[in-house]
């Protein structure tokens, strides 16, 4: 989904408000409980393992979705890379978007498919 994709004051209207990271602040790390997943409005945040970047999330972009959907510790470290906002969606935030927006989920799924592709490609 595009950033104009995702509507965001929507979220913030029901509730779930946008945070704010600053350069360099670590959003989480590896091997952290995770039960949120994020949806960058603005910035962008390197996904990291093992000192190698292996994603860079921009505006519209997710990430953090595995710890949310399958209640394991976190895969990766996410770092903002720049002044970032993004919306912190928890599971009930996330049931609210998918019952309000089907294709959020569908999105969601696809987003995860290209990733393992990708991650399959580098192997």
């Amino acid at each position: 989904m595009a950033n104009d994709g995702f509507d965001f004051d929507a979220l913030v209207r029901g509730g779930y408000p946008l945070r704010r990271f600053e350069p360099e602040e670590r959003i989480f790390t590896q091997e952290d409980e995770g039960s949120t997943m994020y949806v960058v409005r603005s910035g962008q945040v390197a996904i990291m393992s093992g000192g190698a970047v292996l994603d860079t999330i921009g505006p519209g972009g997710t990430f953090g979705e595995m710890a949310l959907i399958d209640g394991s510790p976190r895969s990766a470290t996410a770092i903002a890379r720049e002044p970032t906002e993004a919306a912190v969606i928890d599971e009930r935030a996330f049931l609210y978007l998918v019952e309000r927006n089907p294709g959020f989920a569908l999105d969601l799924l696809r987003r995860l498919a290209r990733r393992l592709r990708r991650m399959n490609d580098s192997l």
